[in-house]
């Protein structure tokens, strides 16, 4: 029998699932001339969230990441996650879009091109197989498994077939909460290796502690390469360690031909650079059993943790994980990756804090129960497709076929600004973030996100580091301290292009009230927004950011009119208008960020 090959997946998924895909490329370029010796058969490092976290957080330009580790990795395959015609976004785009992305992908220097959908729906994966292959490159057709009623190894099966008659080069399996059990795995593989006449790839992540045991019997049943991670970023929602399994194979007939003692080399360098994303990294990157029944992946877990943090409602976490299954089973048990994690997460959570279930249904649940994300793998609660959206028409062909050609479109939309054809890619994934970068990157003004968490006493959402411009003049300001932010009289301590200089800020605007329509019209000055006590008064069940504001102060709405569209855990919810009246208070603008105990807008009956 031939080696195990090995995809080592500590430049993309590793990071991914422990500390929110914020590793940087300057961390990455060091360490690859040793990656690139080892041996692997490819090294994951491009896809899934990493292109946005690059524009949205890390203010890289994720094209230049890829063609540098191009340059750096000339020996070895470097293998991307691609959401089908999802690409790397969350949703679907037109063909002409997905076939220039995955070319200019093949072009910049990718070699292997995972390719999934969420639902498994093969109609949504033709587009970019089709294009994977015309770009002369490696399509990998892949099977998200998942457990429910309606899922069992002769549907994943079937859905292998399929992939292979598009053209597949190989077959991956996708557990991406690690939901594979040991026996499970072996009737799996064996089937599949039964069934079709290429090569198979197990993906596994760790979170249930099972994963090590997968991997051996998918070994034993003829699964060709494996998903691993360097030790130090390995475990619990991340991969099995690469070096575990190179040691258990190593003087049989499975051996991986690796060099041990080289790998863990590699090993030491990531257990120095983890520790500088150490604020990134949530509690629930552990091992957690409980993904055996809620089913949900450890980077999504993070997630939620996070936006529950913000929300100081941490301790409700149980209470949303017992509530993800319910709107699953309600969607029809869509598999739990990106980007039904974040669809059927996010409802969970709005179902949870508004302690009403699907009293804020979000937009991309209701396009999902429309059908505008492909078919769901089993019937959807009839009572709640009707309430989401109500008498519009169902869609029940390849979602894709009604979108017509965009690409022309947004290359106009974004103008000069965009310097490439890459450029254009990047604002068609994020328009919002991928403009801002743009316009930040030809201004000179890129500022990463810090390593380090804000001085204490200072607010979480408030810069530490940017610059200013003054008379034509550019200074370079780090903000290192802040005294109470309740004192009235409040100390910053700054440096200015590295000198250091304190400043004492006094309040002087309060909330205050002014008289409208009814004579108690709330404003905000200063940037204050005032709390929720009125029946008109618009506040969003998160904390976000504002997307867009459909009304203007005068404008008359009617009770459940959407009036301003707000985006939280990427997904986006139209909030709407609680009664009858005249927009008398308009307190939020596009681009704002918000949280539960503000009044966006105001109306008066």
């Amino acid at each position: 029998m031939p080696k195990i090959n090995i995809t080592d997946v500590i430049l993309r998924d590793a990071h991914q699932s422990l500390f929110a895909t914020r590793m940087r490329t300057e961390d990455m370029l060091p360490i690859c001339p040793k990656l690139d010796a080892i041996g692997y058969w490819s090294l994951e490092c491009w896809g899934g969230a990493t292109f946005d976290a690059c524009v949205r957080f890390l203010k890289e330009d994720p094209w230049e990441r890829l063609c540098k580790l191009r340059e750096a990795l000339p020996n070895t395959r470097l293998q991307m996650l691609l959401r089908g015609q999802n690409l790397l976004g969350y949703r679907h785009y037109s063909d002409d879009v997905v076939r220039a992305f995955v070319r200019r992908s093949a072009e910049n220097g990718m070699d292997v091109f995972r390719i999934f959908d969420a639902l498994n729906d093969p109609r949504n994966l033709k587009t970019a197989i089709e294009a994977t292959k015309a770009a002369g490159k490696h399509a990998q057709g892949t099977i998200c498994y998942t457990v429910s009623p309606v899922h069992d190894v002769a549907g994943f099966v079937k859905l292998g077939k399929e992939l292979a008659s598009m053209g597949c080069d190989s077959i991956a399996i996708k557990d991406m909460a690690g939901l594979l059990t040991p026996f499970v795995t072996a009737d799996l593989v064996k089937a599949l290796k039964d069934s079709l006449d290429l090569p198979l790839h197990l993906h596994s992540h760790a979170t249930s502690g099972l994963a090590d045991m997968c991997h051996l019997k998918a070994i034993e049943n003829g699964c060709d390469t494996i998903d691993t991670a360097i030790s130090s970023m390995a475990g619990g929602t991340s991969h099995p360690p690469t070096e575990s399994l190179v040691a258990a194979l190593r003087g049989t007939e499975y051996d991986t031909g690796l060099d041990l003692e080289a790998i863990q080399e590699v090993g030491m360098y990531f257990y120095q650079v983890r520790k500088k994303y150490h604020q990134f990294e949530s509690e629930f990157t552990g091992v957690d059993t409980r993904v055996q029944t809620n089913q949900v992946p450890g980077g999504m877990i993070s997630n939620l943790a996070n936006q529950l943090k913000e929300q100081n409602a941490l301790d409700r976490m149980g209470a949303v994980l017992e509530e993800i299954p319910r709107v699953r089973k309600d969607l029809g048990y869509p598999p739990l990756v990106t980007p039904t994690s974040q669809i059927v997460g996010t409802q969970a959570v709005l179902n949870v804090l508004t302690e009403k279930r699907y009293q804020t249904i979000t937009n991309e649940v209701k396009l999902y129960l429309q059908g505008r994300y492909g078919a769901a793998p089993a019937a959807v609660n009839p009572t709640l497709q009707q309430q989401a959206i109500g008498m519009e028409d169902l869609i029940d062909c390849r979602p894709a076929d009604l979108l017509k050609p965009e690409l022309d479109r947004l290359t106009k939309e974004i103008g000069t600004i965009a310097a490439s054809d890459e450029d254009v890619l990047t604002y068609a994934m994020f328009p919002e973030i991928g403009r801002t970068f743009l316009e930040q990157r030809a201004a000179g003004t890129l500022v990463p996100e810090p390593l380090e968490p804000p001085p204490s006493g200072m607010a979480k959402s408030a810069p530490t580091e940017f610059n200013i411009n003054v008379h034509g003049e550019t200074y370079h300001i780090k903000v290192t301290g802040a005294g109470h932010k309740d004192q009235a009289e409040r100390h910053f301590y700054f440096t200015i292009d590295d000198i250091p200089e304190e400043v004492v800020v006094e309040t002087l605007d309060e909330l205050v009230l002014t008289g409208g329509a009814d004579g108690a019209v709330r404003k905000a000055i200063a940037g204050k927004r005032p709390k929720p006590s009125l029946p008109g008064h618009v506040s969003t069940s998160m904390p976000g950011n504002i997307v867009d504001v459909l009304v203007r102060e005068g404008d008359r709405v009617t009770a459940g009119q959407s009036v301003i569209v707000t985006e939280a855990m990427k997904m986006e919810t139209e909030i709407q208008a609680p009664i009858d009246g005249t927009v008398t208070g308009v307190f939020v603008a596009k681009g704002d960020s918000v949280n539960p105990d503000e009044v966006l807008l105001e109306i008066s009956p």
